[in-house]
């Protein structure tokens, strides 16, 4: 069965983080995740842990969207030095990267030696606090025109080079629908890349329940595999979000 994480940027907007993790705990799943931290009062995210036994399943670098950027190498490694720190104090072990978008003056393969030299320089402090990196690719169709890295090939290009047990990927299996398909057999053949999964339904990114993705076999696929770690759950709910959530909880 695999772990669901609840993405609260996504849902309860109009409430404060805290109580979001509250709700997200009262439905029974095992995770919750959020994006950046620097938005966020961390010791009340740290009460909410407490008196809910929740555990954060992943955050995101600040600086975000910076991994191909030039000139870029001293405020990364900062960067990762402070995520890190609060990653420590929420017991957080994985950290989401986004790269950023194409520099239209620039070759494909300039831009990636510059993320592969940027991406080894944060690796080292990951590696030290025990963090696992993972590398999102994003679709360019609907969503994010421009973002650099929108292939699971591309990704596995990265993280092969690079060569660190910090840095794997994130594969978010919507984006990754909308960009190119072929999920079950991505995921399985590059399931030892994997570090965290994304999800939601297409077209809309809406429910699990909803659109041409079938989420109770791309589950069973990723069970398979014996990856063990969460699946995040990273869409827009178009009903009450108790009733979203359980609708996902269903299927897994």
């Amino acid at each position: 069965m695999v772990k669901l994480s609840v993405c609260i940027e996504m849902f309860w907007r109009e409430l404060p983080y805290e109580e979001r993790i509250r709700r997200v705990a009262a439905l029974g799943f095992p995770a919750f995740e959020f994006w950046g931290w620097k938005n966020k009062d961390i010791a009340k995210i740290q009460e909410a842990m407490r008196e809910t036994g929740l555990p954060i399943a992943a955050l995101c670098l600040e600086p975000g969207s910076s991994l191909n950027k030039r000139n870029a190498t001293a405020g990364l490694v900062q960067g990762m030095r402070d995520t890190a720190a609060v990653a420590r104090e929420l017991g957080c072990r994985t950290v989401i990267c986004t790269i950023g978008n194409v520099f239209d003056d620039e070759s494909y393969e300039i831009t990636r030696r510059r993320v592969v030299r940027n991406v080894a320089a944060i690796a080292g402090i990951a590696e030290e606090n025990d963090l696992t990196l993972v590398l999102e690719p994003l679709n360019t169709l609907v969503d994010h025109h421009g973002y650099w890295l929108t292939k699971m090939t591309q990704a596995v290009d990265l993280v092969q080079e690079i060569g660190s047990p910090a840095v794997k990927i994130l594969m978010d299996i919507y984006h990754q629908q909308v960009q190119e398909g072929h999920i079950i057999h991505n995921l399985t053949t590059y399931i030892q890349e994997i570090g965290h999964f994304h999800s939601a339904g297409n077209p809309g990114r809406n429910e699990l329940t909803k659109g041409e993705l079938n989420y109770r076999a791309i589950f069973q696929a990723i069970d398979v595999t014996g990856y063990d770690a969460y699946v995040g759950l990273e869409y827009k709910p178009t009903i009450p979000e108790e009733e979203s959530l359980r609708g996902a909880l269903d299927l897994a």
